[in-house]
Formats: structure tokens, C-alpha cells, sequence
């Protein structure tokens, strides 16, 4: 096997920041992190450990990727890591299949610490980009409440929907799925099995296509932790454990979540064909929920539950400190244009927050931080997203 070497001078001229980055892909001196400080993270009343700082990120679509995003971008300005971002635009040219020279400033032979934006999954170009031992880490979504969710967000994107008659196209299209869907057509991979398709693999496939099966295996023997939207704070515990955080990494404000008025409440009836229709995405889901809560008694149920409530409690902390009024607002009532989100086509259905005006000096940079959309913070770490502006400007001047 061929080992990619990484010139760490050229590494720290290409970074905003120092980054203790591996010289290889392929091996890592431990005193390249020797800088990192140990915490009592782990399971044992007085052991302590070094945070775990290599992470891979599948960002999957609509599953609370953004807030989950928020938490590793901080993380990484914490530690002074050095991440792999997209080129001109906030993905790696979704959908296409991510290759490794859709990295910002990539040179043969640069190692990073965190890939995370959105990518269609391409496992061995990934992995010449990270370290051997980088913690695989995802999140998924229950299929039906996903699929209502990207069809709400993507609908506009996908043309074969304008054609569906009625006025709530979501009702009408899951009444016959099979007339409607055009498996060719232009973004239609956003409305079939959406999380099997940002994994790299063919969302089409009949159930009982063996690669199916195969699919889910190669996730599951790739990704070392699939967190739950569901069960977002016991995914963020989970993940505590196992890559040796503190509970002050795991701080979060929701973010990109819509306005309850424009969530279809799904009937039984309309949630069963959702699940019909994206099957192979409810069967991963069974799969990892059933692994998920193994996992969750492996840790303790109480134990659980006595730290999901000190991080609720801590998020409600934060939230007294930060947020103007202590919770979300929508997009016309946000202040600050460096806090409005990006919206979906033809409406401004995603919340958005507005930042106190008075904030103790010692918690402003947090804060700010914290309820900074995706886009935003990407600016600020240098990614230049003139393609992801450029639409954005198209679509103001079209009123779409």
C-alpha cells in the first residue's frame, strides 16, 4: 500500500490557523497531539483520556446535520484542527461522487483532521484525506419524517413535481409514487431512499436486490457511531464516550429547523406509504435504531438519563445567555443578516435566531458561534462559497 506524505510547512501555510495535522495518512506520531489536554470522560470514576480529534462526518441530508455541524466546527476552532472544506460552494459538489480534489486548497499527500459537509460518500477517497484511526461517524433520520422533510425543502428542485395536480403535492404524490417518480429524472434522488443515496449507493434498487444488503453492511462496517435525529442528545452522549469529549463540546441550539406551521403532520395511512416508498432507507433505519439503544445499554439507562438532563440543563444555560427572547424566530423577525439561514425555494419557512444584546464579555465569542448559521461560519473559516452566493443571488432576482 502506497503511503501519502504530507509536507506539514506546506500544511501550515495553506491553514488560517496551526493545525497539528499527521505528516501521513497512513501513520501518526502520538506527539503530534501531544498538546491536547485529557479529561474524565470515560467511564471509570478517575481514568482519564485524550480526545479523540480525527472525524469523518457523513453530513446526510435533513437529519439535524447543521446543528450537529455547529458543535464539530467549534470543536475543530477549539482544538486548532484542520479540516477539509468544499470548494467555492458549502458541498463537494453534491450529488456527484466525492473525489478528494474537491478539497479546498488540496495538494497530493494533505491530511486533515475533520471532513464533514456534504458529500455523496466515496469511502477510499475519504480515506486518503484522514488518518487510519478517524472516528466514522453519521446520522439518520426516521424515513417517513425525512421524506416529508426533503420534499418540502427540495420539491421546487425536482421538476417531475410540478406536474403533480392539487394543492398539497406531498398527499397526491404518495397516493401513487410509481406514476409519478422518474428514477431519470433531475434531482429525483432527493424524494427515494435519500439516505442510501448520500452513502454512495444506488437508491433505485428493489428491496430485495442483494445489493441492498450490501450497501447496509458496507455502512455498517465503515461508520463506528450512527447517531439518531430522535434521540439527538443520547447520540451526542454516545458520542461523548466514545471519542473522549467534555460535556462543553456537546453544547447545541437547534439549528435550520422550520416553522411548526409549514410540517405536514402525517397521517398513519400517508407515514406507512412514505416508509413503503423509501424502504431501503427504513430498513437501514431498523438497523441502526436497534444497534443505537444496544448501545444505550451498554452505557446505563440511568446513566443516561442523568446526562442527557445535565445537557439539557446546560443548553437551557447557554440559551438564557445567548438568545434574545430564549428561542427561535422566524426569518423576518431576525436582526442581524449574518444570522439569517438559507431558505428553501419560494418561502422562508427556517428559523433563525437573534443574538442578546447585552452578552457578558466572557460569553459573546460563544454564543455568536453557536446560533451562526452553516453558511456563515464557513465564511469565516475562509471558504470561499461564490457558487452557493451566486444562486442565492439568482434566486432573489427571479423572486423563486
Amino acid at each position: 500500500m502506497a503511503l501519502h506524505y504530507c509536507d506539514i510547512d506546506d500544511l501550515i501555510r495553506f491553514s488560517p490557523y496551526r493545525v497539528p495535522v499527521p505528516y501521513s495518512c497512513a501513520h501518526r506520531p502520538s506527539q503530534l497531539h501531544s498538546k491536547l489536554t485529557t479529561n474524565s470522560s470515560q467511564q471509570t470514576a478517575g481514568q482519564t483520556c485524550t480526545p479523540k480529534v480525527d472525524i469523518m462526518f457523513m453530513k446526510t441530508h435533513k437529519t439535524a446535520s447543521s446543528t450537529f455541524l455547529n458543535i464539530l466546527f467549534r470543536f475543530g476552532e477549539k482544538h486548532q484542527l484542520k479540516f477539509a472544506f468544499p470548494d467555492s460552494r458549502n458541498d463537494f459538489f453534491y450529488p456527484s461522487i466525492f473525489q478528494r480534489s474537491q478539497v479546498k486548497d488540496y495538494r497530493p499527500g494533505m491530511c486533515f483532521n475533520i471532513i464533514c459537509n456534504h458529500m455523496r460518500f466515496n469511502a477510499p477517497e475519504v480515506a486518503k484525506l484522514l488518518p487510519v484511526d478517524t472516528s466514522y461517524i453519521t446520522i439518520l433520520r426516521n424515513p417517513a419524517e425525512l421524506f416529508e422533510s426533503s420534499f418540502h425543502y427540495f420539491g421546487r428542485l425536482v421538476p417531475f413535481t410540478w406536474k403533480i395536480p392539487g394543492d398539497d403535492k406531498l398527499i397526491e404524490f404518495l397516493r401513487d409514487p410509481h406514476y409519478y417518480f422518474d428514477p431519470e429524472g433531475f434531482n429525483s434522488f432527493y424524494l427515494k431512499n435519500l439516505l442510501f443515496f448520500d452513502f454512495g449507493q444506488d437508491n433505485t434498487l428493489e428491496l430485495d436486490d442483494p445489493r441492498v444488503e450490501e450497501g447496509i453492511k458496507f455502512i455498517i462496517d465503515r461508520f463506528q457511531l450512527v447517531m439518531l435525529v430522535e434521540y439527538f442528545e443520547e447520540s451526542l452522549i454516545l458520542l461523548k464516550n466514545a471519542l473522549c469529549w467534555e460535556m462543553d463540546d456537546l453544547l447545541f441550539f437547534k439549528l435550520n429547523a422550520r416553522k411548526g406551521s409549514t410540517v405536514s403532520k402525517l397521517t398513519p395511512e400517508l407515514r406507512a406509504r412514505a416508509l413503503e416508498w423509501n424502504a431501503i432507507d427504513w430498513r437501514l433505519y431498523q438497523h441502526f435504531n436497534q444497534t443505537f439503544w444496544k448501545k444505550v445499554d451498554a452505557y446505563g439507562q440511568r446513566r443516561m438519563a442523568e446526562d442527557v438532563a445535565e445537557l439539557r440543563r446546560r443548553n437551557a444555560e447557554m440559551a438564557a445567555i445567548c438568545i434574545e427572547g430564549g428561542r427561535a424566530v422566524e426569518a423576518g423577525s431576525i436582526q442581524e443578516t449574518a444570522m439569517q439561514p438559507w431558505q428553501p425555494i419560494g418561502e422562508k419557512s427556517i428559523m433563525g435566531y437573534n443574538l442578546k444584546k447585552n452578552v457578558d464579555k466572557a460569553h459573546q465569542k460563544l454564543c455568536r458561534k453557536m446560533l451562526m448559521p452553516e453558511l456563515q461560519y464557513l465564511t469565516e473559516f475562509g471558504v470561499n462559497l461564490w457558487i452557493t452566493k451566486l444562486w442565492g443571488h439568482v434566486r432573489d432576482i427571479i423572486n423563486w
